[in-house]
């Protein structure tokens, strides 16, 4: 399974950009996955999702997970065959209306709200978690 991390705008906090690569680099060992900051929201129409991606979109009303229930979900979706999970983070303007609609699962990071870029961290790092615990690694508390 490859996963897509399609972000709005630029992690420019270097303490961020940091911790958000480093993460990556860890979840890497388990799954591909790519990185897409853009510009502008425009951008997106131009990505090329494979057929049957599955579009998560980070919405502070969507629906909340525990660390393990994500695992499950991202270990549902790797067992029913998908390909291609791609998580959408907005920047402050928010997503256009049209990704909006055609997200297939909302998420929320948590009910506080959160800067964008602390987001990217912390969706990561949920990432990093859910595959160590999918493939019997423990993760350090």
């Amino acid at each position: 399974m490859r996963l897509r991390l399609v972000m709005l705008g630029r992690t420019r906090r270097s303490e961020l950009r940091a911790l958000l690569d480093d993460y990556l680099g860890r979840l890497q060992r388990y799954c591909a996955v790519t990185v897409h900051e853009l510009r502008s929201p425009r951008a997106l129409d131009r990505l090329e999702l494979e057929r049957g991606a599955v579009r998560v979109l980070l919405d502070a009303d969507g629906r909340a997970f525990s660390s393990v229930q994500l695992a499950q979900w991202l270990a549902a979706q790797r067992d029913r065959g998908v390909r291609e999970l791609v998580f959408l983070c907005g920047a402050a303007e928010g997503v256009p209306p049209d990704w909006q609609q055609a997200a297939d699962l909302r998420l929320s990071l948590s009910p506080l709200t959160l800067p964008h870029e602390l987001a990217r961290v912390v969706l990561a790092e949920q990432l990093y978690r859910a595959w160590t615990w999918l493939n019997g690694h423990p993760y350090p508390k």
